[in-house]
């Protein structure tokens, strides 16, 4: 009876023990989980960008990263000052569309203090003014009377329309030319138009940018400077995001890539494809540049 006692004994606290040990282990996988949870933060972003179509570009691939990283995420276009605007006053969460010193200088200056500056996500941007390659001239000092003195430019108040009404002052030559201000979309059409008919134009330009690609084109030299030199794509973010989400905060942080990466969605978009399936379509292909900026 005493044996039979023990043996009992025995199987109740082997019993106990196992599910003190069940516990403990289901502890253990609550506390992981949670701690990833915590990593990923609010799963609700918002993006704000300038409706560039290299912008549209950047900003769709990075939307498409969030998302196969858990989060929700709205894209939202503004204009300049208004984008600046989204990201210091916490209604946007980043912006991977500021061009910077030129550009969108003003903007920095204003706005330097309320916002994060993650640093660039494409370097050696450019702005300026561009010309078909047989353009008849090669400087912004030799133009005379071509494109019917008018500079085509995109949407009024852009720092690269604003460089451009500051070459009219820099340069003598251009006492008699305008700047025509339009928007993105409308300076591509009459670009093409132009190339098609063979006809002179001057645009407002910059790269990375999907024309570079599909026309034969050029800048003007600029011996004044007004258009600085070569720019950078920088990512800024609201002083709040790395304690909302400090996961999307490090992918943000990381994202950086080509102009031969940019360009190649930007050309993909203008042929027909949407900037959603092109953007997915440049994730899946660039697998290993993607895990670099989620890891």
């Amino acid at each position: 009876m005493k044996k039979w006692n023990l043996l009992v004994l025995t199987l109740v606290l082997s019993i106990v023990l196992a599910a003190c040990g069940g516990s403990g282990e289901e502890e253990s996988a609550d506390e992981e989980g949670s701690s990833d949870n915590g990593n990923l933060g609010e799963e609700e972003l918002t993006l704000s960008y300038v409706e560039w179509d290299s912008e549209i570009a950047s900003t769709h691939v990075m939307q498409k990263v969030l998302q196969d990283e858990g989060y929700n995420v709205e894209i939202t276009p503004l204009d300049n000052a208004v984008m600046w605007q989204s990201v210091a006053t916490d209604e946007a969460d980043a912006s991977v569309s500021a061009w910077l010193p030129l550009t969108h200088g003003d903007l920095y200056d204003e706005y330097e203090d309320q916002i994060e500056d993650l640093g660039a996500n494409l370097e050696g941007a450019a702005i300026g003014l561009v010309v078909p390659k047989d353009f008849p001239a090669e400087s912004i000092a030799d133009l005379g009377d071509q494109a019917d003195q008018t500079i085509t430019g995109i949407e009024p108040g852009a720092g690269v329309v604003q460089a451009s009404e500051r070459a009219l002052e820099d340069y003598d030559n251009l006492s008699d030319w305008e700047v025509q201000t339009s928007s993105s979309g409308a300076m591509a059409t009459e670009l093409g138009q132009a190339v098609e008919n063979d006809e002179e134009i001057v645009v407002t330009g910059w790269s990375p940018h999907w024309k570079f690609q599909k026309y034969d084109l050029k800048y003007l030299e600029d011996p004044e400077g007004t258009f600085g030199e070569a720019e950078d794509i920088v990512t800024i973010a609201s002083q709040e995001l790395e304690d909302k989400s400090p996961h999307a905060y490090e992918v943000l942080d990381n994202f950086n890539w080509t102009t031969e990466d940019m360009e190649s969605v930007m050309l993909d978009i203008e042929e027909g494809t949407s900037p959603e399936d092109a953007a997915a379509n440049w994730v899946e292909d660039n697998a290993d540049k993607v895990s670099e900026w989620t890891e």
